[in-house]
């Protein structure tokens, strides 16, 4: 793979992440490139990606859903777990210029338009009434107050013996 880009890089981890146990929608794997990234590249910008990706072999697509091939896979494992997502694109990276494409197809990849859409999909449903269950809740003025409860100690070995 000759022409190098960080969104390649950035896309296999979002399909890697997104396509974890089963193939990915669209706007899930544009979930990911946001949750990696913090923001979400141009509609044209994803579908070069897409298509590079696709013609090297490293992105399959089955009924409208992505996943990654056997050999971005193997790309994709094996990266530093406790590196953070900068570090993870450069590694990425070192391992797309040292791949050789082998099966180069031609695949129906998404069209800037289904692009455009599954991006603001992904928009409407982070506005949505929907909560967070991972984000922190906030601690209120009467839970700072609380102390910590009296907690039963456990008996001596001399208070053991008697009872």
């Amino acid at each position: 793979m000759h022409p190098l880009h960080d969104i390649d890089a950035l896309l296999l981890l979002a399909l890697a992440l997104a396509s974890k146990r089963r193939p990915a929608e669209l706007a899930e794997a544009v979930a990911a490139v946001d949750l990696l990234q913090g923001a979400i590249p141009s509609e044209a910008k994803l579908a070069e990606s897409f298509q590079r990706l696709a013609t090297n072999g490293l992105v399959c697509v089955e009924e409208g859903r992505f996943s990654l091939s056997t050999a971005s896979q193997a790309i994709v494992t094996g990266l530093p777990k406790k590196a953070d997502t900068a570090e993870r694109i450069f590694e990425v990276r070192q391992r797309l210029a040292a791949h050789m494409a082998q099966d180069v197809q031609e695949a129906a990849m998404p069209t800037i338009e289904q692009l455009s859409a599954a991006i603001l999909a992904h928009r409407a449903s982070g506005q949505g009434a929907g909560k967070n269950l991972l984000m922190p809740k906030p601690k209120t003025a009467e839970t700072e107050k609380k102390r910590a409860g009296h907690w039963r100690k456990p008996l001596g070995a001399a208070r053991r013996r008697k009872g």
